[in-house]
Formats: C-alpha cells, sequence, structure tokens
C-alpha cells in the first residue's frame, strides 16, 4: 500500500476544509493537537465546528484566529489560569466572529461521541437530567421500555479527528498510552482521522504491541511524524507538561491587540520547526521525560 506519510501543512490542505467538524483534544490535557491546529490557523480555515470534552488553549487560539463558528464541548478556557480570553470575547462581543455553543459535560461528550462510533442516533443517560444542558443535542424522553425518565444524548459524527500519538507506521496504525480519555471513540466516530505522531515506525513495531493499537489506519489519511507536536501539552513517555507556556498566555491574551502580538510571534510568523526554536533547546531539555517508567514486557505467543 500506498505511504499515508506526508507534511503537516500538506495534511491540513488536503483533509481540513472550510465548515467541517473537527474533533481534538480527545485525551484531555494531553496529547492534545497543537501543531495542527496551529497550522489550520496559518492557511486560513474558516466556520470549523471544533468538538472536544476538553482541548485547553488551542480551542482558544482557534477561536482568537476567527476559524471556529461552533463550539461542542464541555470546558473551554485555560485550564492552569482559568477563563479563556479570546473564548469569552467571541460570546459576549462577537470578537473577532460570533460563535454558536453547544454546551456539554464531559459525560454527555463522551456519550455523543460513543453514539458516533457506534453508529446509533442517540444513546439514553440519566445524567444532565435536571440541568440546562437540554437542547436539540440532549433531549428528555421517556424510556419506551420502563417509563423512567431519560435524556437522549444525540450522537456525534464529526467529518475529520485530529490526534497526536507517541508513534505510528506509515499507514496511520499508532500505539498510544498514557491517559487516552475518549481518543478511541472520537476515531471511530469521525469520517477520517490526521494523525501526527512523535515517532514513525515500522509496522512491525505496532504489531509487536496489538493491545496499545488505538488507532488503525484504516481510518486514517494522514500520517505526520513530528516531534513535539503536541506541545505544550504532555506526551506520555516522552514530554511533560509545559506549565509556563500556558501562564504565559494567559497573561498575554488578556486584551486583544496581546493576543494578536502572541499569534503573530508563536503561530503565524512562523512553522513548527520555528516554533521549536522559540522555545528554545534548554526549555525543551527541561521538557523531556528524564525518569522513564517502562512496562513490563508482554508474550502473545501462541
Amino acid at each position: 500500500m500506498d505511504s499515508k506519510v506526508m507534511s503537516l501543512s500538506e495534511a491540513v490542505s488536503r483533509f481540513v476544509h472550510d465548515g467541517m467538524s473537527v474533533v481534538m483534544g480527545t485525551a484531555l490535557e494531553a496529547l492534545i493537537p497543537f501543531a495542527a491546529g496551529f497550522e489550520i490557523i496559518r492557511q486560513g480555515k474558516r466556520d470549523l465546528n471544533l468538538v472536544g470534552p476538553i482541548s485547553d488553549i488551542l480551542f482558544d487560539i482557534l477561536v482568537g484566529a476567527g476559524v471556529a463558528r461552533k463550539i461542542s464541548a464541555a470546558w473551554l478556557g485555560n485550564v492552569i489560569a482559568g477563563s479563556g480570553y479570546n473564548i469569552r470575547r467571541a460570546a459576549e462581543q462577537g470578537v473577532p466572529v460570533e460563535v454558536e455553543m453547544e454546551d456539554h459535560s464531559n459525560f454527555t461528550i463522551a456519550l455523543a461521541l460513543k453514539a458516533g462510533a457506534m453508529a446509533v442516533p442517540f444513546l439514553p443517560t440519566r445524567t444532565a437530567l435536571g440541568s440546562d444542558l437540554v437542547g436539540s443535542h440532549l433531549v428528555p424522553m421517556s424510556c419506551p421500555l420502563t417509563g423512567q425518565k431519560l435524556m437522549a444524548v444525540r450522537a456525534l459524527e464529526p467529518d475529520l479527528a485530529i490526534i497526536h500519538m507517541q508513534r505510528a507506521d506509515d499507514q496511520g496504525n499508532g500505539h498510544l498510552w498514557g491517559h487516552s480519555g475518549i481518543t478511541q471513540d472520537a476515531l471511530l466516530a469521525s469520517s477520517v482521522t490526521l494523525v501526527t505522531c512523535e515517532e514513525l515506525v515500522s509496522a512491525d513495531v505496532i504489531r509487536s504491541d496489538p493491545n496499545r493499537c488505538l488507532v488503525g489506519g484504516f481510518k486514517v489519511k494522514a500520517v505526520v511524524p513530528l516531534a513535539g507536536a503536541c506541545l505544550p501539552s504532555s506526551a506520555q513517555g516522552v514530554w511533560n507538561r509545559d506549565h509556563s507556556f500556558y501562564l504565559e498566555y494567559h497573561q498575554q491574551s488578556k486584551s486583544l491587540t496581546g493576543f494578536q502580538d502572541w499569534l503573530k510571534r508563536w503561530v503565524l510568523d512562523t512553522d513548527h520547526q520555528g516554533f521549536l526554536k522559540l522555545l528554545g533547546s534548554e526549555r525543551l531539555e527541561r521538557l523531556k521525560v528524564k525518569s522513564p517508567a517502562l512496562a513490563a514486557s508482554v508474550d502473545y505467543g501462541y
């Protein structure tokens, strides 16, 4: 089979289109595909529906850059600091554009993607009953079997999933470990997947540990080997979270002009390699995992 390996710019150009629904940040605070999000901004994509449980400041940056028209999410902001100022400006002032909000809890968005993965229109649950989350995506219902009052969570089926993982082969079969969040359901619910990875490995490496293969290449359109593509978020066994980056962003994005200066420096006037250079070799070395904690070997013999 032909290799699916390509550059980040080519992958975003070919597979991210205006008006798409795109799910990112499915491992919660880890493995957030920041590099892909930044490339989406550089290429001027517009009117995206951003889907995710917690994409930390990535969604705030995308909103500030005018990329989003709608967000389906459980939480928005800056985890370490609180508010996401771009999201607040969009919600309160329509700056830079008005953004439609589809509010979820962490559990209901997980159920929505689970329903999408199962190819059913909704999943019933007791959660969110009595809350103000009710809307076209969360509808009170009565169980047809028992008459119990339930909430129907409408399925989410994103056009595209963008994920980062520790390693993948050239077909997109990949290993992801650590906290995976709702990644697997998001991948199965989405039409196609774009993968960035820390390391490109042979198919034999992936086949050697099938239980760690969270991503199947049959759903993957593009594989982008790009070390540090999750920074400033973490990747178990590779990178620690860059807490100072989030705090610096929080201060600089308080004002619109401050955010625009930040965006120009960190995103618009550079590429991923330039982003790493801006972080600096000393900072990158500090973020690298220093204390390996290897798992015990397993035997898949027969």
